[in-house]
Order: structure tokens, then C-alpha cells, then sequence
């Protein structure tokens, strides 16, 4: 058996624990569908669309990293078993005396 203050402390606090949600929050707020895209309205006719503090930020930092990334790729040392085989092959050969490209003699 409990103790009984134990007991009396349960009866006491447990119709107030069962409204309450522990470790959670409320629910997501739901947002009727309104048909436009994200949301937003268009303008109206003759006038631009404000953009956002953020946006061109966005713009810039997206699109210039995807062209850095680009860039950087093109341009990236060749790592693959061949080129490694390549160059190899040209050191050995030019080591021994003979020639890396194929020249035909001609009679």
C-alpha cells in the first residue's frame, strides 16, 4: 500500500494532470486552401509584386553557390583509377627512353 499522504497527493493532483499535454504543443494551425500560389495574392493589374527583405538574398546565395559548385566541378582534378594509370604509364615510359604518343615512321 501507499503511504497515505502519497495517496492523498495522487487524488489531488491527478484530475488536474489529465487536461494537460506534457512534452507536446498545440496543434498545427491549418490554413484553408485559397488557390494561389503559396498563398499569396496576385496583384492587381499594373502593379508589381513587393518582394521580400530575404528574397534576393535567397536568390544570390542560392544561385551562386550552385554556379560555384558548378565551376568547382568542372574543373576538379581527375581522381579516377585511370588518369592515375595515365600518368604513370607516362612517367615509366619516359623513364625508359621511349615516346608516350604513337608516331608512325614513314618509308
Amino acid at each position: 500500500m501507499l503511504p497515505a499522504n502519497t495517496a492523498r497527493r495522487l487524488r489531488t493532483t491527478a484530475p488536474l494532470l489529465r487536461g494537460l499535454r506534457f512534452v507536446s504543443h498545440d496543434s498545427p494551425a491549418y490554413n484553408e486552401p485559397s488557390g494561389y500560389l503559396f498563398g499569396e495574392k496576385p496583384p492587381p493589374p499594373g502593379k508589381k509584386r513587393v518582394k521580400e527583405g530575404w528574397e534576393n538574398i535567397w536568390y544570390i546565395g542560392m544561385f551562386g553557390s550552385m554556379t560555384f559548385g558548378a565551376v568547382m566541378y568542372y574543373y576538379k582534378p581527375g581522381s579516377s583509377i585511370q588518369t592515375w594509370a595515365l600518368e604513370e604509364a607516362k612517367q615509366r615510359m619516359e623513364a625508359r627512353g621511349e615516346a608516350y604518343k604513337y608516331e608512325p615512321k614513314s618509308s
